[in-house]
């Protein structure tokens, strides 16, 4: 039998993952959201184009979002960011990615690739969460909420095989969960604070702080 490559093993990891609570945006396909041009293997295909670059920065945050990776794929990023043809490598080709009235748009997502723009660090950058997957409430799907313990333990396998893909780049948490999560793996990074709730200005300066390091 021959061996998985290393991206194969990568993308194996983030698509056999099943649990209650949590949506797997590279398997599992949103009913009531996707349009007909979208789904899992459209995620994949963006995902794979996102991954498709030696970095010189990696950026781990804490989970995907309803209104990002749920329907993009790609962590911190929206649908209407990819409408816009801001994010690198997803060229616009056109087409709406929900049946939302209004394209999704994320606020960390707008305030992480404006920062990475604005830094000229947007096409040497990949963005990931320390727990992959969306987990979200019980009756509501589009909703977020933290991973549990448990949870967080289990988005590990994965983190470590991203981090054996591309291991020059330099790492960074977005956000404490992130920080623990790669302390867990013994991969310490600096921490920046998370965009959301208030955090813009804070992260832009410690983004900006890390990359004179």
């Amino acid at each position: 039998m021959s061996k998985r490559s290393p991206r194969s093993e990568f993308f194996r990891l983030i698509k056999r993952y099943r649990a209650d609570q949590v949506f797997n945006p590279w398997t599992d396909r949103n009913a009531s959201d996707d349009s007909a041009g979208n789904g899992p293997h459209e995620r994949c295909r963006r995902l794979e184009a996102h991954l498709s670059i030696e970095p010189g920065y990696l950026l781990i945050g804490e989970a995907s979002g309803y209104q990002g990776c749920r329907i993009s794929g790609i962590p911190f990023t929206s649908e209407r960011l990819i409408i816009e043809g801001v994010v690198p490598r997803l060229p616009h080709e056109g087409a709406r990615l929900s049946t939302r009235k209004r394209p999704w748009s994320e606020p960390s997502a707008t305030i992480v690739w404006g920062t990475l723009r604005a830094l000229g660090i947007a096409e040497r950058t990949i963005l990931w969460n320390a727990f992959p997957w969306h987990p979200h409430g019980s009756a509501e799907p589009h909703s977020n909420r933290t991973p549990s313990p448990a949870e967080c333990m289990q988005g590990l396998a994965t983190l470590e095989a991203l981090l054996r893909l591309f291991p020059s780049a330099q790492v960074l948490a977005v956000g404490r969960h992130a920080e623990r999560a790669l302390l867990l793996i013994e991969r310490p990074a600096p921490a920046l604070r998370h965009p959301a709730m208030g955090g813009a200005s804070a992260f832009r300066a410690g983004l900006k702080a890390a990359l004179r390091r």
